[in-house]
């Protein structure tokens, strides 16, 4: 990557040398930097208090909130980087989208889109579409100081996926009837979607955001020739048009060990790994020179310490074959976790590869 630019490069030299930069950019490290996917949220017992009578996407959409939110799990845990406090669908609310977040279930579109008449529904957003993003990131920017904030994008497939199916989906049948027998419909609607999942993360990173990472929760769903044909050139112009930020991309998907080579290719920096494929395994499938970031099985934190200390010294030791690693789950902290687990793992990683 080039020289640091932008706003990050405004943020000072002492950003510049935190440790989970340096990993994604893959230089040395005085210790392998950690945060954790969800680490903001109902696992918490100081997030169930802010969140108590509010709802989702209205937390979503409050500077303050979103602020204060973000900034518990870094007080808590000392974790190396932030990730902001929103929801992917927030875009797709802010572009007048009719939909709502259901508490144990997800996000619910109250008209799916599956014919030409609902994708031209799907404008771009503006920053003006979200003023709370702008401020938010500015006032967190302002708080952690020399610690970076990750801003975040639904990926373009996952987005098209809640539109289709109108809610969360097991099978992704509607999504994949529209991607096989409309192709022509499928490529006006990735197209919009890709054009949204930029302008939102661009949004964060001119606000102050020193990453960002695109999450595509749902690819796992299709095989590597679909998502080549039918996935791939999106997400590859997201993260071209991206490079001119010079701020590091990561890209993350779930059940994508078939896919880690394609997740790769598109262009990121740094690849999120499940906890399916063994980061000294997924070294071989992903692009030479790209960093890598994972992957304790969520799951793992229920077991004894002994356990996951164990497990975490054998990521660790395999996350040392890549040319940078960032720890993290494979996924999302799960919501009945132990905090004072995570608080103690993030002490830990700290602790075992301290140089």
């Amino acid at each position: 990557m080039g020289a640091p630019g932008g706003a990050w490069h405004d943020r000072g030299v002492t950003l510049q040398d935190s440790p989970f930069l340096r990993a994604c950019r893959r230089l040395p490290v005085s210790h392998t930097p950690v945060w954790f996917m969800r680490q903001a949220g109902r696992s918490l017992p100081e997030y169930r208090r802010v969140r108590a009578d509010v709802p989702m996407l209205e937390a979503c959409a409050r500077p303050d909130m979103i602020t204060e939110i973000t900034m518990q799990p870094v007080r808590r845990y000392d974790v190396d980087a932030a990730i902001f406090f929103s929801d992917i669908v927030v875009p797709l609310k802010a572009i007048g989208i009719d939909l709502d977040i259901k508490p144990g279930v997800g996000p619910v579109v109250a008209d799916p889109i599956r014919d030409a008449t609902g994708v031209k529904r799907l404008r771009e957003i503006e920053p003006g579409d979200v003023p709370y993003i702008t401020e938010a990131v500015g006032q967190l920017v302002g708080e952690l100081g020399d610690k970076p904030l990750i801003g975040f994008a639904g990926a373009p497939f996952t987005l098209a996926s809640y539109l289709i199916e109108g809610g969360p989906s097991k099978n992704h049948e509607h999504t994949k009837a529209l991607m096989y027998g409309e192709p022509e419909l499928w490529d006006e609607l990735m197209r919009r979607l890709a054009t949204i999942s930029l302008g939102f993360l661009r949004t964060q990173i001119e606000a102050g955001a020193s990453a960002v990472q695109l999450f595509d929760s749902w690819v796992g769903a299709l095989s590597a020739e679909d998502y080549r044909a039918s996935v791939l050139p999106y997400t590859s112009w997201i993260f071209g048009q991206l490079a001119q930020h010079e701020v590091p991309r990561i890209h993350f998907g779930v059940g994508t060990g078939e896919l880690l080579s394609l997740l790769s290719e598109a262009g990121a920096d740094v690849v999120g790994v499940d906890w399916r494929v063994p980061l000294d395994k997924a070294v071989q499938r992903v692009q030479p020179g790209t960093a890598l970031q994972g992957n304790l099985d969520p799951a793992t934190l229920f077991a004894p310490w002994e356990v996951v200390a164990e497990r975490t010294r054998d990521i660790l030791a395999r996350g040392r074959a890549a040319d940078g690693h960032v720890f993290n789950l494979g996924h999302g902290v799960l919501p009945s976790t132990d905090p004072d687990m995570l608080q103690r793992l993030t002490a830990f990683v700290h602790e075992e590869t301290a140089v």
